[in-house]
């Protein structure tokens, strides 16, 4: 008889198999693709006030709807396309949120015009290297960091939008700025390898 021994994960990622695969997979892994950074940039903003899981399920249809996060195909964005966009039920029709997204898209152009990439830049934030905490449980995790407040002060002066301190930090952990699994759950040793 083989006695199967249960992983340890991250207490959040056990509330759906969709985010059970996000956390096993995604969450925490540093992220240099311009196309996934303004994703998951897009998508944190999306999920302001909202679960996380919500957004993991209106994931493809945002992929489709955004046309596969194309900062260029999005800058371009008019009046018609965000009217179709608010009336796709597969998205969040929030009219602030999508609004936001074309606005985010011209000014992530920008950082790539200054920067060289979006990449360079919000990675300066951190050195270049993921910061790996060091939390015993969930609730340890704080919703912000001065790191997130500082992204987000700049975010801003640089004309995005729903980018928060919050908002940022949960950036900050989708692409791997930071290590936020706790440390009994089997990915914190796994993420602290790509460093």
């Amino acid at each position: 008889m083989i006695l199967k021994i249960p992983i340890k994960k991250c207490s959040w990622a056990l509330s759906s198999s969709l985010e059970e695969s996000y956390h096993d997979l995604e969450w925490g892994v540093p992220v240099h693709d311009e196309r996934l950074l303004l994703e998951f940039l897009i998508l944190e903003g999306a999920q302001a006030g909202l679960s996380w899981a919500t957004i993991l399920k209106k994931r493809e249809e945002y992929r489709l709807a955004f046309d596969n996060f194309d900062a260029g195909a999005i800058a371009r964005y008019d009046d018609q396309k965000i009217n179709s966009l608010l009336a796709n039920s597969g998205i969040v029709r929030n009219k602030l949120k999508v609004n936001a997204a074309v606005i985010n898209a011209r000014a992530f152009l920008d950082i790539q015009q200054t920067f060289g990439s979006f990449d360079q830049y919000v990675w300066r934030f951190v050195d270049g290297r993921t910061l790996h905490n060091a939390w015993n449980v969930h609730a340890d995790i704080p919703a912000s960091t001065r790191l997130s407040e500082l992204m987000s002060k700049d975010l801003k002066k640089r004309g995005f939008k729903f980018v928060g301190d919050t908002i940022c930090y949960s950036f900050m952990q989708a692409i791997g700025m930071v290590n936020d699994h706790t440390i009994g759950c089997f990915r914190y040793e796994e993420i602290k390898k790509f460093a």
